[in-house]
């Protein structure tokens, strides 16, 4: 292990930890608010750097990456369908939750619908973070920094101990930023975190083509043309990764789910300190995601062309960053890497966290319970599932091969049926809770039917889609035989200022009509051809 590695390394890391320490060491976290929303204070800058960077990590740099070696540019949809998906966010999603002051995305399920209803989409969600999103995000990373340290060669153990030892400094890490610093200092690190991952993600992609044109990128971008153009595709078809026709089914409602109603996502926006400064932020990460592709698949598909066929998908992104990277370059990608691993980490923690304390701990143990004992126990609670996490985690290695189709089809189980009963719930003033309720059983009854028991030959993507329009129609229909005695009218909470952003519509437009364009280009009427 070269030493200036280790301590290029240690040197951003560190350089990360004072900047959000002197960020936040003025902050009141003895308050709900400032804890768990960093004190409703987020810009439009910081909202966008961190929603890029709570959105990325190992589980996708290795995952896309892998797709993009094995297969072609289709998974790419998960990066650029986000565009059109944070637009409507913007537009529609996020001045209702600000309106309604929410601190949690179950709280408007309680006014809307009631206690019971908030109760179930908790413990849906603190399913769906627990146990499909803490451990997986921690065995990933502790791969990928594992394979660029040669952990078990540098402290002389095994595979097996490197992996442990990795995932316990890992989570030890971020547990301290989300469990200390609460949402400001998970969001202050991510945001120059997101800089240093798109400058060394970036850079991946220019190098490796270099390498793979002769020292000249253009050269290397030809060599894959010429070579490989069915790679460059983004229009799947039935047997990718993710088939075109899934855009504009369950992919969009996926996409919208996470965007829109996942809460250590919309935890970020919920933070801003106005209307004008979350929508800005939204649209930002819009534009951020179309550059997905370029770091996320593109490395996959240029270490086809470099190493053949003949590695296991899920080495192709480490084995490309060895290959192209300059050792005194090795150190600081590694530190932009950790990074993302711990925004992903810490920003889930702190959500679980923020579900439990304020939606199980506080109404069913001490409703009345003051700032201070909820802060204090929802840090008790944010240790035990960080340990909960760094245990298992290490025992995700019986199962490594396609992780991020295998929890995207998991997360089904809870994603589009949560949103189903939002949107319903929004765009609805008579449809009962008991349509809700009924909703939620059957969806994710009849998805877990036909993911576990019947195969269907439908793509999963697919079955979402019909699911959430039967279950939506079911709710209109109880609506309109057995309404709620009284319209759902949304009050306003006054809790930020709602004075909408005034480049919001012709910059959405813009950002949806760049996703086309690249769709456009990554595909036989471009550069596929």
């Amino acid at each position: 292990m070269n030493t200036l590695t280790i301590i290029s390394f240690l040197f951003f890391t560190l350089l990360v930890a004072y900047i959000s320490y002197r960020a936040t060491k003025g902050e009141n976290l003895e308050t709900q608010d400032g804890y768990f929303l960093g004190g409703r204070s987020l810009t439009g800058w910081v909202i966008g750097g961190s929603l890029m960077l709570t959105n990325l990590s190992t589980e996708q740099l290795i995952g896309l990456n892998a797709e993009g070696y094995a297969y072609n540019m289709s998974s790419m949809g998960w990066e650029v369908g986000s565009a059109i998906a944070l637009v409507i966010v913007a537009l529609y999603f996020l001045p209702r939750y600000l309106k309604g002051g929410i601190t949690t995305i179950p709280d408007f399920l309680e006014k809307r619908f009631d206690s019971g209803t908030k109760q179930i989409v908790t413990i849906l969600f603190l399913f769906g973070f627990v146990l499909n999103l803490l451990p997986p995000i921690l065995y990933t990373g502790a791969v990928a920094l594992s394979g660029i340290f040669n952990v078990p060669e540098l402290l002389g153990v095994s595979s097996t101990a490197a992996l442990w030892i990795t995932v316990w400094a890992i989570g030890i890490v971020g547990s301290l930023y989300a469990i200390v610093g609460g949402l400001k200092a998970v969001a202050i690190s991510d945001s120059i975190n997101g800089i240093g991952l798109l400058f060394g993600g970036l850079l991946i992609p220019v190098l490796g083509l270099a390498a793979l044109g002769d020292g000249n990128p253009i050269s290397g971008f030809g060599v894959i043309m010429e070579n490989t153009p069915e790679k460059l595709n983004a229009i799947g078809g039935a047997s990718d990764p993710v088939p075109f026709g899934t855009m504009f089914t369950g992919m969009l409602l996926v996409n919208l789910f996470y965007w829109g109603t996942a809460q250590h996502i919309m935890q970020r926006a919920l933070a801003a300190k106005n209307l004008k400064e979350g929508q800005k932020g939204l649209i930002i990460a819009a534009f951020l995601k179309l550059l997905g592709p370029v770091f996320l698949i593109l490395p996959g598909i240029i270490a086809f062309n470099i190493f053949g066929s003949g590695l296991s998908s899920v080495e192709a992104y480490p084995m490309i960053v060895n290959h192209v990277l300059p050792t005194p370059l090795v150190g600081f990608f590694a530190a932009v890497l950790f990074g993302a691993i711990l925004s992903s980490f810490n920003s889930v923690l702190n959500s679980t966290v923020t579900l439990f304390t304020l939606n199980i701990y506080k109404p069913y143990f001490n409703p009345n319970a003051s700032d201070k004992d909820l802060i204090k126990k929802g840090k008790m609670i944010g240790i035990v599932l960080a340990v909960f996490a760094m245990c298992v985690a290490p025992l995700l290695a019986l199962a490594s091969e396609g992780f991020f189709q295998y929890f995207q089809m998991v997360n089904g189980f809870y994603n589009v049926p949560i949103l189903t009963i939002i949107l319903v719930g929004y765009l609805t003033k008579r449809v009962p809770a008991i349509a809700a309720k009924i909703s939620l059983a059957l969806f994710i009854g009849v998805y877990g039917f036909t993911q576990l028991v019947w195969d269907t030959g439908l793509h999963y993507l697919h079955i979402l889609a019909i699911l959430f329009v039967v279950c939506s129609l079911l709710m209109l229909a109880i609506g309109y035989f057995k309404p709620r005695d009284t319209n759902f009218v949304l009050e306003d909470a006054n809790v930020v200022e709602l004075t909408p952003w005034k480049l919001l519509y012709p910059m959405g437009i813009a950002a949806t009509a760049a996703m086309i364009i690249v769709y456009t280009i990554f595909s036989t009427f471009g550069i596929a051809s």
